[in-house]
């Protein structure tokens, strides 16, 4: 701790991303990166936007990429949001609708840069347990509280809960904002964005990094009644109001108009996906049902960091936690097919 920190950031225990190794050639199945690349539309936008005009400031409201967004949502413009990546977005939501006075409430195994935003925002949280089959405990999460913060797929357990069971949280939670994260959405659950125009304190955040394969573009989107929107556009003009880049806009939305591509790049990772599973439950794995773009898996009578280990050696990075709930467990992303043959193979050696 430096001397010149504020109190603030002495005791807050940051972020710790996947590891992008940079002295290696590695398999990269450790942040949930799309194995595809972007739709060739996204680098023509892109390339289009790359001339004079970067010398302008971008559009701070991101009307173009919301028009999008709202087109396919069948929503209206002031019910969308854009900023720098969800994770942004979720560290604007925070701040915007949660109090030090009341506690939120998530699960405790889920994305772990929650409670990191409770800890640097100083708010009180209540992690609740799983269930014993790593379900989300939906009941804990249902009242006394000052707002709910739900993955959906749930990381890395890759597990989703239905829209009747948002419907049970939202109608449990009617005067707190009920964040629905779903970075994962895309690989086979149903978005709440449908049901927007009905609860006023749902608030949907979705990002270009998975199914769109733009991990490295940054730009994430809320979804809810417009004046959550507006909460969360308070916080970013009192911070910075040109979030999104001249360049990210301009790709992000050609990636949400290219449907077909979109389409295709999900239908292959979910298909790999599948065999994946099943490959690896034949050889006595453990995998609980994904509907995410990763698979969360463990051997009986392997210790998850020595998988891990024993991966990398191999040229195949995965994702480990320290944690007592899930220190035998691995995260897997969902790579090429032949990158997933790689993976298996080096299983098969180390059991």
């Amino acid at each position: 701790m430096n001397r010149f920190w504020s109190k603030r950031i002495q005791d807050v225990v940051p972020y710790t991303p996947g590891e992008q190794p940079k002295d290696r050639q590695l398999i990269k199945l450790n942040t949930n990166e799309c194995p595809y690349p972007p739709s060739p539309k996204a680098i023509e936008a892109i390339k289009a936007a790359a001339g004079d005009t970067l010398r302008l400031y971008p559009d701070p409201e991101c009307v173009e990429l919301r028009a999008a967004i709202a087109k396919r949502e069948g929503l209206d413009i002031n019910q969308v949001f854009c900023g720098n990546g969800s994770d942004e977005i979720l560290a604007f939501a925070f701040q915007a609708f949660f109090d030090p006075e009341r506690e939120v409430v998530f699960p405790r195994i889920t994305y772990s840069f929650y409670p990191v935003y409770t800890d640097f925002f100083g708010l009180k949280r209540r992690e609740v347990p799983m269930n014993p089959d790593f379900s989300d405990p939906i009941d804990l999460l249902c009242g006394q509280n000052g707002g709910v913060v739900l993955a959906n797929p749930n990381a890395p357990t890759g597990i989703a809960v239905g829209l009747e069971v948002v419907e049970k949280l939202l109608k449990a939670n009617p005067d707190v904002v009920v964040i629905v994260d779903e970075a994962y959405v895309d690989f086979g659950a149903e978005s709440a964005a449908k049901l927007i125009n009905r609860y006023p304190n749902l608030l949907v955040v979705q990002t270009t990094s998975k199914s769109r394969a733009l991990a490295g573009l940054r730009v994430g989107w809320a979804m809810g009644d417009a004046g959550l929107i507006d909460g969360l556009r308070c916080v970013r003009d009192s911070i910075n109001s040109y979030t999104v880049d001249r360049l990210a806009q301009a790709g992000a939305a050609a990636a949400i108009q290219d449907e077909d591509y979109f389409q295709s790049v999900r239908v292959k990772v979910m298909k790999t996906r599948k065999w994946v599973e099943s490959a690896l439950k034949e050889k006595g794995f453990t995998v609980l049902p994904s509907q995410a773009n990763f698979l969360f898996v463990r051997c009986p009578g392997h210790a998850g960091k020595e998988l891990l280990d024993g991966l990398r050696e191999r040229g195949v990075l995965v994702r480990w936690w320290d944690k007592p709930d899930i220190k035998d467990w691995l995260r897997i992303s969902i790579g090429t097919d032949e990158e997933m043959t790689v993976l298996i193979a080096g299983l098969k050696e180390l059991m």
